[in-house]
């Protein structure tokens, strides 16, 4: 009788779906991330691509990373900055959240491209290099264990590596804990996202004295109202962190 062999678990399956793309990549020319189109390098968009990801530059407001539209002068603090401080120090961003941001982000948590987080990840060390300068360490973002089980990775974690791969700041993903399985935050206005994730975030009893003092950086995908990571900045902030910046792929800036 032969032996049963166990089934290929779905990280090995993405694992050797990842390798067989990059050996695809090495015979094929490379195409666009977002679009397919053919590009000069891997990892790169198409010239229109590269000009509808609307990058974050300055002048933008020091806290929260939301661009100006012109230069003010004087302190660069936004409005809203000003009228409803958030509980992180500073926010980075790489781009606007719009079509081709959007696309990527979609690549990377639905599409099965993990190969997607590198180029993304890369991008991130560059909005976020002051941020990263005098870091202790990057947390991602977490997820329930429930949504970790369904989707198998954490698409804040893999852009945490990402980013750490360049910038030599170390990922700390269990500084933080989701202790509650909240809502999708998609179609809810901003009051019911803060108020959805409210008290969803801890820092486990054993990690507390790690995290006090430390200069951390969070990292997810995109920042929508600002309340998902605002509730870990408070958690980090409770444990004793010293500082705790965001660092994130894409923001929405219009009001949603």
């Amino acid at each position: 009788m032969l032996a049963a062999f166990p089934q290929p678990g779905p990280l090995l399956v993405r694992f050797v779906a990842g390798l067989g793309r990059r050996s695809l990549d090495l015979v094929l020319p490379p195409t666009c991330l977002a679009c397919r189109r053919p590009v000069g390098e891997l990892g790169g968009l198409c010239p229109a691509c590269w000009n509808k990801m609307g990058f974050i530059e300055r002048p933008y407001c020091e806290r929260l990373g939301t661009p100006f539209s012109h230069d003010p002068g004087g302190p660069l603090l936004s409005t809203s900055a000003l009228a409803d401080p958030p509980a992180y120090d500073r926010a980075r961003a790489v781009s606007r959240f719009g079509d081709v941001a959007r696309e990527l982000v979609h690549l990377l948590k639905y599409g099965d491209r993990l190969d997607v987080a590198r180029p993304l990840g890369r991008w991130m060390a560059r909005a976020g290099s002051e941020l990263l300068a005098g870091a202790d360490a990057l947390v991602p973002v977490p997820l329930h264990w429930t949504r970790l089980w369904w989707r198998r990775f954490n698409q804040s974690a893999m852009l945490a590596g990402a980013v750490s791969a360049i910038s030599g700041v170390p990922v700390k993903e269990h500084f933080l804990d989701r202790r509650h399985a909240t809502a999708p935050q998609v179609g809810k206005t901003r009051r019911e996202r803060a108020r959805n994730v409210q008290g969803a975030f801890t820092v486990p009893a054993n990690m507390r004295a790690e995290v006090k003092g430390r200069r951390l950086v969070l990292v997810d995908d995109v920042i929508t109202s600002g309340a998902t990571v605002d509730a870990c900045a408070r958690a980090l902030r409770r444990a004793g962190a010293q500082s705790v910046d965001v660092l994130t792929f894409a923001r929405v800036v219009e009001p949603w």
